[in-house]
């Protein structure tokens, strides 16, 4: 049996990029930082930052897009995955993402934690991939007011 999980909680590390593919599929990706303490053998306190790039996909990727913004804290589930690609310099190039199909918001102002499952995302085409048109105005969101 195998499994491929990752559960984090953490915080944005930049505001999301939402992107349309040219099939359609709304995408949107954003960086999550998690930090890690733990004493050393004389009794320091140790702290190590690290930096996870995160993918979601469809209805997720509309709300993560709209809702989440630098400095939000939550909590993602999904799965890792690697890509690879050529650069224009030739050289074979990696990018290991969490693709998050859960998330939960723990900085709302909401009374409980928020909850998002996100349907299974269609297969990437990243080659594809063109700008999400952004309205001029963007509308202010009350956490309240959000649907779920």
């Amino acid at each position: 049996m195998d499994l491929n999980k990752v559960m984090i909680i953490g915080r944005l590390t930049r505001d999301p990029e939402a992107r349309t593919t040219s099939t359609g599929h709304n995408v949107t990706s954003f960086g999550v930082a998690t930090n890690r303490v733990w004493k050393d053998k004389e009794g320091n306190r140790q702290e190590k930052v690290e930096y996870h790039n995160v993918v979601t996909w469809g209805k997720l990727a509309d709300i993560c897009s709209q809702y989440l913004h630098k400095g939000s804290k939550l909590y993602l589930e999904g799965r890792l995955q690697t890509r690879q690609w050529e650069g224009q310099d030739g050289i074979k190039r990696y990018r290991t993402e969490i693709i998050a199909g859960n998330m939960i918001m723990l900085d709302t102002k909401a009374a409980a934690p928020q909850t998002v499952a996100a349907p299974p995302e269609p297969t990437p085409e990243p080659e594809k991939e063109t700008p999400q048109e952004e309205s001029p105005e963007k509308e202010e969101v009350k956490v309240e007011d959000i649907p779920f």
